[in-house]
């Protein structure tokens, strides 16, 4: 039974490296989304092979009462679906600062982070251009200083976001 199981679970990753990848060697753009406030990240793309790539992305957030800037770098796993079309998943990690100037806060707070990050999403490589459009999720949990430590409500952030790179 083991023998099955293990020969099922290589014929499904064959199956997913045999297609042909459409990965950029560099990708450089911005990714607009919302985790806690409206932010943008400068977001770049390096491939690493033909399955893998690195992605770095250097942002803010900015809410009613909290501003953030952080640095994320994932690894990210991509497979084709159809011509242009990708899908992709990656872990990663990354730092950060935050301050907060909520009402009534005469003393405003601030401090700094370490987040761990999931990653998967969709996106579409045009031909005709040299533009890749993407829609991810990255569901963060963050682990900071101060403000005790974060209280146990904003351990966790859905980061949800649209990308748009050139690809060279």
């Amino acid at each position: 039974m083991k023998k099955i199981i293990l020969s099922a679970f290589m014929l499904i990753g064959l199956a997913f490296s045999a297609q042909a990848q459409d990965i950029s060697k560099n990708a450089l753009g911005l990714r607009l989304g919302d985790n806690d406030g409206f932010g943008g990240e400068v977001s770049y793309q390096r491939g690493l092979s033909k399955n893998n790539r690195l992605e770095l992305d250097l942002g803010w957030r900015n809410s009613n009462d909290v501003d953030a800037l952080k640095i994320v770098g994932l690894y990210q796993w991509v497979w084709n679906i159809d011509g242009g079309f990708n899908w992709y998943a990656g872990i990663g990690a990354g730092l950060g600062s935050w301050s907060y100037n909520g009402p009534g806060n005469s003393d405003p707070d601030g401090g700094t982070f370490l987040l761990a990050a999931g990653d998967i999403g969709i996106e579409y490589n045009f031909k005709e251009a040299p533009i890749q459009l993407s829609l991810d999720f990255r569901p963060e949990l963050y682990f900071g200083d101060n403000r005790s430590d974060f209280d146990n409500y904003d351990r966790f952030g859905p980061d949800i976001a649209l990308g748009i790179r050139y690809r060279f």
